[in-house]
């Protein structure tokens, strides 16, 4: 990882669809620095800042922040990690980063989707301050002191649902998702993609929450989806507890995001997909302390994958209701992936009929967000108009 971001740069076109703002291509800044200082962004700070919309205690997407932070904390015993919860994803956010500059952070990850708009505020403002933000895109030219990182996330998610489409006896797996962006439709659309490879009869019912953390909502959604007859369930929020133990409880088959839940329901646990920011953290870290920041991957809209060798998003364990074959046919699927293949290898169809991905062709990692604005065949529920 760390050998690349400092040979290649490139920009990933995304279109952000519905309910956040679309953006496009994002390309690297030139090289140099704007700080009016001879040292580049990042290389003198004596902190590093971290802010969670959550909890970081939450059994998902802040945790496993969280524990990235505090990895970085392992590898730089030198340096002071910062961190902030629950900071919402208005100009909030920026008031928190800037707390945080002033107390010696040169280096700043914004981790939530919502927190852009701030994190590209405070880089302007500070231009030898490193802002990097995780998950959303960056529009146009891309600031040399910024960047965006994400990892495919889809890929493990086709994986869990090979899992779910050879564990559910209904065929009705159901999907709790909060907004409708295109991660959150990549990987609705992954997980039936996945679950039909090996289960044509298999549908995903979709419920959204308008909300990455409500459990009242989640509660109201899970219990919607058990009473349709779904027998394996997944979501795609922050926290995840609400709805894994709500699955543990009904007696239904769950399958994790963000974090290892599996704790949480020892017996209901199918598969899941957890972040491990470790190296990914550390690595940009490091490229920045090293002066190498403007210029790396990581000043652009970096996303990395399976086809890469690395990728932050991994698979969790598999659990006690799998049927014994699962883990060949998921092996089989991953070596595939990480080849010529895709989760969304043509012939990709939409619910209307009309064609995503033509028929043998393999969409790259910086168009898949692009095609995937809408749902494929075999998903049950429709986008909310924004």
């Amino acid at each position: 990882m760390r050998s690349r971001s400092r040979s290649r740069s490139r920009g990933i076109a995304l279109v952000v669809a519905l309910t956040f703002a679309a953006v496009a291509c994002g390309s690297n800044a030139d090289a140099g620095t704007s700080s009016g200082s001879d040292e580049a962004p990042g290389a003198d700070s004596k902190a590093v800042g971290f802010i969670f919309v959550g909890p970081k205690d939450d059994f998902g997407y802040n945790q496993a922040a969280y524990q990235g932070s505090q990895a970085v904390g392992e590898e730089f015993p030198d340096l002071k990690v910062l961190t902030a919860e629950n900071v919402p994803e208005t100009d909030e956010a920026a008031r928190v980063m800037e707390g945080m500059i002033t107390k010696g952070a040169k280096i700043i990850f914004a981790t939530s989707y919502g927190h852009l708009d701030a994190a590209m505020k405070v880089a302007a403002d500070h231009p030898d301050v490193v802002v990097v933000q995780q998950g959303n895109v960056i529009s146009g030219k891309v600031p040399s002191n910024a960047g965006t990182y994400f990892g495919t996330v889809y890929e493990p998610v086709y994986l869990a649902g090979i899992a779910a489409g050879k564990t559910t006896k209904s065929n009705k797996l159901g999907y709790v998702y909060a907004f409708p962006i295109p991660q959150t439709i990549a990987n609705i659309n992954a997980f039936q993609l996945g679950a039909a490879s090996v289960n044509p009869e298999a549908q995903t019912y979709v419920v959204n929450t308008s909300s990455w953390c409500d459990p009242g909502k989640q509660a109201d959604a899970a219990s919607s989806l058990f009473s349709q007859g779904v027998d394996v369930i997944t979501q795609h929020q922050d926290c995840t507890s609400t709805i894994t133990k709500a699955a543990e409880e009904e007696g239904v088959g769950v399958v994790g995001y963000h974090a290892d839940a599996s704790s949480l329901a020892p017996k209901g646990w199918v598969a899941g997909s957890e972040w491990d920011w470790a190296e990914l953290y550390t690595d940009i870290v490091k490229t920045s302390l090293d002066g190498e920041f403007t210029g790396s991957d990581y000043n652009g809209n970096y996303r990395t994958g399976l086809k890469d060798g690395t990728n932050p998003f991994v698979e969790s364990k598999l659990g006690p209701a799998v049927p014994d074959d699962v883990e060949g046919l998921i092996e089989t699927a991953r070596t595939d992936i990480a080849g010529e293949g895709s989760p969304f290898k043509g012939p990709v169809v939409a619910q209307d009929g009309s064609e995503l991905v033509p028929a043998g062709e393999v969409p790259p990692y910086d168009e898949v967000e692009e095609i995937m604005t809408v749902f494929v065949q075999g998903v049950v529920g429709q986008i909310p108009e924004s």
